[in-house]
């Protein structure tokens, strides 16, 4: 398989259509991306499969889509506004600002890093002799913390209104929600909630292309159970479980690019008695791809409880005088860096050359990731041959995602087709005015087939599962 740079993704995917630079027609805001018409599709891919397999498969989980801006109290309940940090460096020679664990990381891997105190960044930089990104130089200030939160003004006059903030995470809208959605749909525990929306993080030093931005996308659950009469960690291990399937099975991730990271003791919040990240083998190195299981005991809940004043105990159904903040486990995936996992996983280029003598460039993106599942490739722009085409599009695009191409010789399309990961290329010829049939090329294969019209449909539909 290749060893994948970085630089060959980000190249493939502005030249495809995958993630271009954000605002580039005005050159650019430092780390924001826009996801193409192939990004897009692959994207929404992603988080149709994650939702099918947390939410519509299950029986014990419902969804929820709660609102990007919230009572600036949610925030001081969660510990956000108060403790949301991360630690900043200066460099003294060049005076660029950078996020001193980060620098740290890089050079010593997340394990040397994990837990250090503010007070020991600089010091270990130093140490470490830990140069300066920009400049080279290692000559670091004290680290200063810095909150991650944006904060804007609510109301219509410049200038004035009450500060209210981005949400930096997801969770919250869960929480202050528990009651609202376990009375309406009469939910019992153990049950989750799941929520798929934007996050924002005024990060200091966002970087590596999607992994690390200020804007992005997280699917997250939040798994209330009963701690008296189930075993957290029994949760834990199957949570762990389902989101290992769900990366390997599901979105085809190999398993030896993955693997589970356990949080140290130092790493975890004072109210976690475990978290568990699944992560990937990028090329800068092993980074957390999302959080299989982050136990949160009753933390969050009683934390609302106490900052609104709202009664968020569950009553047990086999007993009405026994009320109880329920217990919460947490998966949580940044939807962007999966996104870029599977990019990443599934770039490869063939020794065996084409007719062309080009050496082969193919994105074995599974099935049901691929942003199209089937190219429909009329051998020639003769409008006998694209009037069937077209046909065969409007009957295809009932049930899978089709694209349609026409320029160019048919083995320049199959590349065309190949780079972008498409598994399926239906090419009418002439013969298919005669006997009704249309070739099928598999992508990993290149193997070709004759089918006929008649008997497409339920031919891929086998083939894409």
């Amino acid at each position: 398989m290749t060893n994948t740079t970085l630089d060959t993704i980000v190249s493939l995917a502005k030249r495809r259509g995958f993630i271009f630079p954000g605002s580039e027609i005005y050159g650019g805001l430092a780390n924001s991306w826009d996801y193409g018409p192939l990004g897009v599709e692959l994207k929404n891919n992603i988080k149709k499969l994650w939702w099918q397999t947390f939410v519509r498969e299950r029986m014990d989980m419902v969804g929820l889509d709660a609102a990007i801006l919230m009572n600036p109290r949610v925030w001081e309940a969660s510990g956000h506004v108060g403790s949301f940090t991360d630690p900043l460096v200066d460099c003294k020679e060049c005076k660029q600002r950078f996020r001193g664990d980060k620098l740290l990381e890089e050079k010593l891997f997340v394990e040397e890093v994990a837990g250090i105190k503010l007070e020991d960044v600089s010091p270990r930089l130093m140490s470490e002799s830990v140069p300066c990104p920009a400049c080279g130089k290692v000559n670091w200030t004290e680290a200063k913390r810095f909150n991650l939160m944006f904060k804007t003004k609510q109301g219509v006059i410049d200038g004035e209104g009450a500060d209210i903030y981005l949400r930096p995470e997801t969770a919250q809208g869960i929480f202050v929600n528990f009651k609202n959605v376990s009375q309406t749909q009469r939910l019992k525990l153990p049950f989750g909630i799941a929520q798929i929306g934007k996050a924002f993080r005024n990060e200091i030093t966002p970087g590596n292309f999607t992994f690390r931005t200020r804007e992005f996308e997280q699917m997250e659950i939040e798994y209330f159970f009963d701690p008296e009469n189930t075993d957290w960690k029994v949760v834990y291990e199957n949570w762990k479980n389902d989101t290992w399937q769900f990366l390997t099975k599901t979105l085809g991730i190999r398993e030896e690019n993955l693997r589970f990271r356990d949080h140290d003791p130092d790493e975890l919040s004072h109210y976690s008695k475990g978290t568990v990240d699944v992560e990937y083998k990028f090329p800068w190195g092993w980074g957390e791809l999302c959080a299989a299981a982050a136990y949160r005991t009753d933390f969050d809940l009683k934390q609302h409880m106490e900052f609104s004043g709202e009664d968020l105990r569950y009553t047990d159904p086999q007993d009405p005088q026994r009320k109880f903040i329920p217990h919460v486990m947490e998966p949580s995936f940044g939807c962007d860096r999966v996104a870029l996992a599977v990019l990443l996983d599934s770039y490869q280029e063939e020794a065996a050359q084409d007719e062309d003598g080009e050496v082969r460039v193919m994105l074995g993106l599974a099935k049901r990731v691929a942003p199209y599942q089937i190219a429909v490739l009329p051998l020639s722009k003769k409008d006998e041959l694209s009037g069937v085409s077209r046909e065969i599009v409007q009957t295809l695009a009932k049930q899978f995602a089709v694209t349609y191409d026409e320029t160019q010789s048919i083995g320049k399309r199959y590349r065309r087709q190949d780079e972008i990961g498409t598994p399926f290329c239906v090419t009418i010829d002439f013969d298919t005015l005669n006997d009704n049939a249309v070739t099928v090329r598999e992508r990993d294969s290149m193997k070709q087939e004759r089918i006929a019209i008649a008997e497409l449909v339920s031919y891929l539909q086998k083939q894409i599962v």
